[in-house]
């Protein structure tokens, strides 16, 4: 994603600049720029290209804030079929977070006004840890705009956990105000401002599991398709980790009656790169149908000799009354960028709506 800043983005910039200032040195600008990104990552280059505008922009933030705010009606949206087109405007708008800061009543309505270019979601982050109670009056407002962009950076901007964001650790601790502003954008016309909601709640999952499991409660009566599936993204880490409280929000039987017949697995000592085979057979211990998400849970092995889980998905099955039914699964321990492996004792424990049915224990060997 670092190519989405070469010569091409450095010249929408400097182009999209000079078009509101004669004075702008359009070829210095691109010069300097394809002189000091080489060699730098993603986010250094966003940081370098910000570090420019801030030697050609107006000393004076509220000088440049007046140039930024009219660069939407001069911005070369870039090829259609470049994934990355929507990059160069980035640390345009990112500039305001390193010198605006000072100025919040002109920084947040540019960051509004500039957000559909790229995202004001990074941007807005340390305006709310500095100027909380005037972030979230600026954010209520926005809430009833037209525009989609600017109702979705209420939810992105807020959300607690924002991956490549600062993270906003007020909001962690007590998330009751972005409880209330996501509670307005619930139901929103569009998919791209609901999709953000489902994620800033997955985000409070993280730390306020059971916040979070009341507020879908809450939306789950008289739910729309939309809705519904709000709910089920935004419970999608709760899930995983195996949380029986999110089941029966989604549908699934709250207390299943199952059960574990036989639970085999094929390998009682395993290398790396080969696969462990496992079989379970469920029997419905039910007078009805039974709605079941069947997972899977190993326990790794750390470097302290600890063991610590990772949820795999496995199947969601409809078990009638009385019903048996053998699963298997094939999963394969190849080394991975994410996770470092131990030999020793591994355990898999099968889950059933996040309750566990049974363990078996293998051993790795490296």
């Amino acid at each position: 994603m670092k190519e989405g800043f070469n010569q091409h983005a450095l010249a929408r910039i400097a182009s999209g600049l000079a078009a509101l200032d004669d004075s702008f040195p359009q070829q210095r600008f691109i010069a300097r720029g394809l002189q000091g990104i080489e060699g730098l990552e993603l986010k250094q280059r966003v940081d370098f290209i910000i570090e420019l505008l801030g030697d050609y922009l107006p000393a004076d933030y509220p000088d440049a804030a007046a140039i930024l705010v009219e660069l939407p009606g001069v911005w070369d949206d870039g090829d259609e079929a470049d994934p990355l087109r929507t990059f160069a405007a980035w640390p345009l708008i990112d500039y305001s977070a390193r010198y605006g800061l000072d100025y919040p009543d002109i920084a947040l309505p540019l960051l509004a006004k500039l957000t559909a270019l790229f995202s004001s979601e990074f941007a807005i982050r340390p305006f709310i840890k500095r100027y909380p109670d005037l972030c979230l009056d600026h954010l209520r407002q926005w809430l009833s705009s037209d525009d989609e962009h600017i109702r979705r950076l209420v939810s992105e901007g807020c959300r607690p956990r924002l991956p490549w964001g600062m993270r906003l650790s007020q909001f962690i601790k007590d998330p009751l105000p972005v409880f209330a502003l996501l509670e307005k954008l619930k139901d929103d016309p569009s998919e791209y401002v609901r999709r953000s909601v489902a994620n800033n709640l997955n985000d409070i999952s993280k730390d306020n599991p059971q916040q979070v499991i009341e507020c879908c409660q809450q939306w789950s009566y008289g739910a729309n398709k939309q809705r519904q599936w709000i709910i089920r993204h935004s419970l999608r880490s709760l899930i995983k980790a195996g949380n029986p409280a999110v089941f029966p929000l989604l549908g699934y039987s709250a207390e299943p009656n199952v059960l574990l017949q036989a639970f085999d697995l094929a390998q009682p000592q395993l290398l790396m790169s080969e696969s462990q085979s496992i079989q379970v057979t469920l029997c419905s211990g039910a007078t009805a149908s039974q709605r079941l998400v069947v997972d899977y849970a190993i326990y790794h092995m750390k470097a302290n000799g600890k063991q610590a889980a990772k949820v795999f998905k496995w199947r969601n099955i409809e078990l009638a009354a009385g019903e048996q039914l053998t699963l298997q699964k094939k999963h394969v321990f190849k080394p991975i960028t994410t996770r470092r492996y131990y030999a020793g004792d591994h355990r898999v424990v099968i889950l059933i709506n996040g309750v566990s049915y049974g363990e078996k224990i293998f051993q790795l060997i490296l």
